[in-house]
């Protein structure tokens, strides 16, 4: 299985984990990564299905969040032998990044989450041809969310509630779509959309890691973001009371229009979060 990941700065540095979202890859951090780089190791992956890393066809890998998951850690705690790190998850990161995370509690120097949803509060509207979906598996139900395909699907997520769209690269959809419009990758997709149901489920046991460890979280949110919202966002703050929140006025994809707002946020709060627990050690 390749997997393909973008690596920068000093392997000296504390480490940074960058796990992304749907429709995208690691290509949503291309200007975020200069700018950690500065000061971290960054690691950001593409997931299996995703970017440039092998796309196996559903008969031949299950593609489910905790096989994601599972080769996410293989990479991180074997190939490139990580000891600590912070996670930064945006969407589909976030059930990717927590399984990580509550499995391992003593590797998290920080989490960062940008739109990525742990709370049933946080799951909009817009989610309902999915939940139809989890409920009852028919070419019927496959084919209302085969929409959540489609370049005007993908240019809607990256456009939807922008403060600025002229600052919306079409560099970010125009590539997202290509990759998604290879063969056999939507039906890669649909074997995602029906187990992100499953995630759900999930839920209580990171709450529960939320509560018995209070990992350090920064939340840098897109409050205009159609499928993420922002009680979702603050639903963090109430098993983590001392969680960071910013609400940007943008959409899902942050980081087109606030990179920079973003990476300061980061750079800050992870070099206070590190600098506490050296002083408690």
């Amino acid at each position: 299985m390749d997997i393909f990941y973008r690596e920068a700065g000093s392997k000296d540095a504390p480490a940074i984990v960058l796990l992304h979202g749907f429709p995208s890859s690691s290509h949503m951090f291309r200007e975020l990564i200069p700018q950690l780089a500065e000061h971290f190791h960054v690691i950001a992956p593409d997931m299996v299905g995703f970017g440039y890393s092998a796309q196996p066809s559903p008969a031949e890998f299950k593609y489910s969040f905790d096989n994601l998951a599972g080769i996410t850690a293989e990479l991180l705690f074997g190939d490139l032998n990580l000891k600590r790190f912070s996670l930064y998850m945006q969407d589909y990161g976030a059930p990717v990044g927590f399984r990580i995370a509550s499995a391992h509690p003593e590797v998290i120097e920080a989490l960062i989450v940008q739109n990525g949803n742990a709370y049933a509060e946080g799951l909009s509207a817009a989610w309902e041809s999915l939940r139809e979906l989890w409920a009852r598996r028919t070419p019927e139900t496959e084919n209302a969310v085969r929409a959540l395909l489609s370049p005007e699907t993908t240019n809607f997520i990256y456009t939807h509630g922008a403060k600025d769209v002229t600052r919306i690269s079409p560099d970010a959809y125009t590539f997202d779509q290509m990759l998604l419009d290879r063969p056999g990758n939507h039906e890669v997709q649909l074997e995602l959309f029906h187990d992100y149901g499953g995630n759900m489920a999930r839920y209580t046991v990171w709450q529960n890691y939320f509560r018995k460890h209070q990992p350090p979280m920064l939340i840098v949110w897109g409050k205009n973001d159609p499928f993420f919202t922002v009680e979702g966002a603050k639903a963090y703050q109430s098993d983590l009371p001392d969680a960071e929140l910013h609400l940007l006025d943008t959409g899902h994809f942050a980081l087109e229009e606030e990179s920079n707002a973003i990476a300061k946020h980061v750079v800050r709060f992870v070099a206070a979060t590190t600098k506490k627990r050296k002083a408690l050690v």
